[in-house]
């Protein structure tokens, strides 16, 4: 069995996949075209592989990606090959909510004006909202919404959950809702967060009448993926006021251009796709990829298969 491991690792770091694959024949690349002659005798792959290699790998049966979210990795070319894909969900998880209890703060404070009056000293007292009583819909209650849940009823927040699946309940969430009732939900919050990744589902469904459902005090927060909203009818709905500000952490177009008008606007805070980078999601990813080698090494099931119809 061979498996070729794309990606910069340390000797640490490459001993630690053969601890757990001693019978693999693993092959270590910093880039897939310099493996491609190995693709054709190859069973597994960590890493991304472009369409076009991966027609090369007619012996594959499992690609992993280190990442969370598998929307690149998802191409037509993937979703016709009967190979098991899988991903490192729940590495960020703890992350992302952190930040977006972060951004949830910083639009309710208003801290841009505090930092504004820090750089130019001036002592600017106002008054300020608080969390504490507030209703927050989360979109999305996968890793990253779950314990977005958790830490939001620990600031004494109502709790609303939207998913596919409601028929469930979900712990720290007060009520949960399908997304044919999205109108009644949004309506709701005095913030909308969102942790659902990026799927065919989800692409675009912040549209004009999303935020024309919110209350004009609420504000939007992304935290997963871009594109989920749409970028066109975000910038109409806050310049209009139509919703109070937004937080933005995923954007449709990354990097973010420099003529975009989200960075400008004054009721907009955005923040890099930086959320869920820390020392820490980087080594639970690279935990749950090499539970995963040892499990496919071994013939176990593998751990978060990507259903290739949901796109996740």
């Amino acid at each position: 069995m061979r498996v070729i491991v794309i990606g910069s690792y340390d000797e640490a770091g490459q001993g630690r996949f053969r601890s757990v694959a001693p019978d693999v024949e693993l092959t270590f690349a910093t880039d897939a075209r310099s493996v491609a002659h190995l693709l054709g005798e190859t069973d597994g792959v960590i890493g991304a592989l472009p369409d076009d290699l991966l027609e090369r790998a007619s012996r594959l049966r499992w690609l992993h990606s280190p990442a969370a979210g598998v929307d690149k990795e998802l191409t037509p070319a993937m979703r016709s090959r009967d190979i098991a894909l899988t991903s490192s969900a729940g590495n960020g998880g703890i992350p992302l909510a952190e930040h977006a209890m972060l951004l949830m703060m910083m639009l309710n404070r208003s801290v841009p004006r505090w930092v504004a009056a820090q750089r130019e000293h001036r002592w600017d007292r106002f008054t300020h909202g608080e969390l504490n009583g507030q209703t927050v819909g989360i979109v999305g209650l996968g890793n990253a919404g779950a314990d977005l849940a958790l830490k939001a009823q620990a600031f004494h927040m109502r709790v609303l959950g939207m998913r596919r699946r409601n028929d469930l309940p979900v712990a720290n969430v007060d009520r949960l809702f399908a997304p044919d009732d999205v109108a009644t939900f949004l309506g709701a919050c005095d913030f909308v967060a969102v942790t659902t990744p990026r799927t065919p589902r989800t692409a675009g469904m912040f549209d004009q009448a999303a935020f024309a459902a919110m209350k004009p005090t609420a504000f939007f927060v992304c935290i997963s993926r871009g594109g989920i909203a749409d970028d066109d009818a975000l910038l109409d709905a806050l310049r209009r006021g139509e919703i109070a500000g937004a937080g933005l952490d995923a954007h449709g177009t990354e990097p973010l251009p420099a003529d975009s008008p989200f960075w400008d606007l004054p009721n907009v805070i955005v923040t890099p796709h930086n959320g869920a980078t820390t020392a820490a999601t980087a080594r639970r990813g690279l935990d749950i990829t090499i539970d995963n080698l040892g499990r496919f090494a071994r013939g176990e099931p593998l751990r978060n298969v990507v259903d290739k119809t949901e796109g996740y």
